[in-house]
């Protein structure tokens, strides 16, 4: 959940550790950096980092800056982050066994920390060092295992890209485990020696429905990885293709690797989180001998053949990605603009109520008045506190 709307809101950033005034000077700051004004953006950031505390302030400025220098601003940040945290709440305070560690997030005064880190996650995999990436969000993972700050589905694919397909397999696998009551211990990074056992058809059935669609695909990238053509890695791509279908589309498709991460106001599944998904991963899938293992794969092929959404139309595609989705809410696909015309008049409502849920979660994600009439509510956590934030 963004500060702005949380907890944070009320308490103050990080619980109130942030003085009021760099809180509002990093808040004017983070606006024109969005609205894309950063050299007026630069000033209200000097200021806002006055407050040694201000950590978000450190990982805005690090976003203004090339690369290297992000980074060494970014781990700057952790260790000040750092020794703030042990200053609070006791040295010990990172060690496994403290009463914080597997509680990050949910106190306070470490949120700020977590986003210094989730900084360092991108940052490391864009400058290429995948294995720091990797092993800063194990970092997250052991103190958060609830994974509030949603890392789990970029995982998998940093640990293959940094050449540890085994330990990425393991940790898919801990997740989508069938029947799992509880949170993974450490977040899901005790890993162990997987297995090339296929699931049951219980569970393949499950996860077709319901898995995530980044990990089943990283699962099965990983089973490739390690075992080749076998038939557990194609029970896992087929499992994907039905969780998540734009993702294999895309990469089938050979469409160029999105740009930037998707901020649009997602849903489980959704053509956002494929987005992102692909803009950690969509490399690793062109490697000639990968993109050709999933084109040969007719099982998964066929689960990502779609039928047009006229109802008075039979027609399925051929090919992948043959037909062409709605523009509006990317929810449906027709065969031709003759059939998307005649089932506008069924399709409008659905399709206007769609757009209109993610106009209201946009304008709400970056602190804008929601449209007339409409009502949102959100929900925050935190030492045994509650904090409902109706809009």
């Amino acid at each position: 959940m963004h500060r702005r709307h949380g907890m944070e809101s009320k308490l103050g950033v990080g619980g109130g550790t942030v003085g009021r005034e760099a809180q509002k000077n990093l808040e004017r700051a983070e606006d024109l950096c969005r609205r894309r004004k950063p050299e007026k953006a630069l000033p209200f950031l000097l200021k806002a980092m006055e407050d040694g505390n201000n950590l978000d302030a450190f990982v805005q400025a690090a976003f203004l800056f090339p690369l290297p220098e992000a980074l060494k601003a970014l781990e700057n940040a952790e260790a000040k982050g750092r020794g703030g945290l042990q200053q609070r709440f006791g040295m010990d305070c990172f060690d496994d066994g403290s009463k914080e560690v597997g509680m990050f997030y949910s106190i306070l005064e470490t949120r700020p920390y977590m986003r210094v880190l989730q900084s360092q996650v991108r940052l490391y995999f864009e400058d290429g060092q995948f294995g720091k990436s990797a092993d800063t969000m194990i970092e997250m993972l052991r103190l958060c295992p609830g994974d509030n700050m949603a890392q789990r589905t970029w995982l998998g694919s940093m640990l293959i890209s940094a050449g540890r397909p085994s330990e990425a397999l393991s940790f898919v696998k801990t997740w989508l485990a069938h029947n799992r009551q509880e949170t993974p211990p450490r977040g899901g990074t005790v890993f162990q020696t997987p297995s090339s056992d296929c699931l049951s058809t219980e569970h393949e059935e499950y996860l077709s429905r319901h898995g995530d669609g980044s990990m089943l695909h990283s699962a099965a990238l990983a089973c490739f990885q390690l075992w080749g053509n076998c038939p557990v890695a194609r029970q896992y791509l087929r499992i994907a293709a039905c969780a998540n279908p734009v993702i294999l589309t895309k990469i089938l498709a050979r469409l160029d690797r999105p740009r930037n991460l998707n901020n649009n106001p997602r849903g489980f599944n959704s053509p956002e989180e494929a987005q992102d998904y692909l803009w950690v991963s969509q490399s690793l899938w062109m490697d000639p001998t990968v993109w050709a293992w999933a084109n040969d794969d007719v099982d998964a092929k066929t689960a990502l053949l779609k039928r047009c959404s006229n109802g008075n139309c039979d027609a399925v595609e051929l090919n992948v990605a043959q037909f062409k989705r709605c523009s509006a809410c990317k929810e449906v696909v027709y065969c031709t603009q003759e059939c998307q015309k005649s089932h506008w008049k069924a399709h409008k409502p659905a399709c206007q109520q769609q757009k209109q849920i993610k106009d209201m979660v946009r304008a709400y994600q970056k602190g804008k008045p929601i449209p007339e009439g409409a009502h949102m509510a959100s929900a925050d956590f935190s030492d045994g506190m509650s904090f409902v934030n109706w809009a």
